[in-house]
């Protein structure tokens, strides 16, 4: 069996002989998961199982499906919210992740018929965890980078009011801002809309 730090979703070595480790094809993965009660990554050829999600992480990824939800009706174009079950896919990798919420503009495209594997995401949202911040932060931030569609990044902590955007002004230019005031709001400057920190946090007990 293979063991997996969760914080890098890379082998972990206790100093034993290791059998090779089985890859599997994006196909295989994909029936697997189908029938599979957890959520899995496919990463390197690797089927990695995620960690599970706490009680804050979910009622934040939830209210900010919501804010987004609310936030894209009032404008002229039309955006499409995914909560955390939709997968995403980098062809370019032949990978593929969960977000906790993400929005598409005007038309949802999908790598596969059956429409699992979403490609054009313009927002992408990550609730942090201990044991997964430092992927979210870096490694996962650069798988997201690979779509052209991508263009703005948020990461939400879920042990104090505290919201990070990186927002792309231009081909490999990101712009972090960060919000910590409770009675403020969060810029989305891809979309042109505001989210507010009191939404984002709602029913959330620090």
């Amino acid at each position: 069996m293979n063991m997996f730090d969760a914080s890098t979703h890379q082998p972990v070595s206790f100093g034993i002989r290791k059998e090779p480790k089985r890859t599997y094809s994006l196909e295989e993965y994909l029936r697997k998961e189908a029938k599979s009660k957890y959520k899995h990554e496919f990463i390197n050829g690797q089927i990695v199982r995620m960690p599970y999600a706490k009680g804050p992480h979910n009622i934040i990824a939830a209210n900010f499906t919501i804010g987004l939800g609310i936030a894209t009706e009032a404008i002229e174009k039309q955006f499409i919210i995914f909560g955390s079950d939709q997968k995403v896919y980098f062809p370019s990798l032949n990978e593929g992740v969960y977000a906790d919420a993400l929005a598409v503009c005007e038309q949802p495209l999908y790598w596969d018929d059956e429409k699992l594997l979403l490609i054009n995401p313009i927002i992408i949202v990550e609730v942090l965890s201990k044991s997964t911040s430092r992927y979210d932060r870096s490694g996962k931030f650069e798988k997201y980078k690979t779509l052209e569609s991508f263009k703005e990044y948020v990461l939400v902590r879920q042990d104090q009011h505290y919201v990070e955007t990186w927002h792309q002004l231009e081909k490999g230019l990101w712009k972090e801002t960060i919000v910590t005031d409770l009675t403020a709001s969060v810029s989305l400057a891809s979309v042109g809309i505001e989210i507010a920190m009191g939404r984002i946090y709602r029913n959330v007990e620090l």
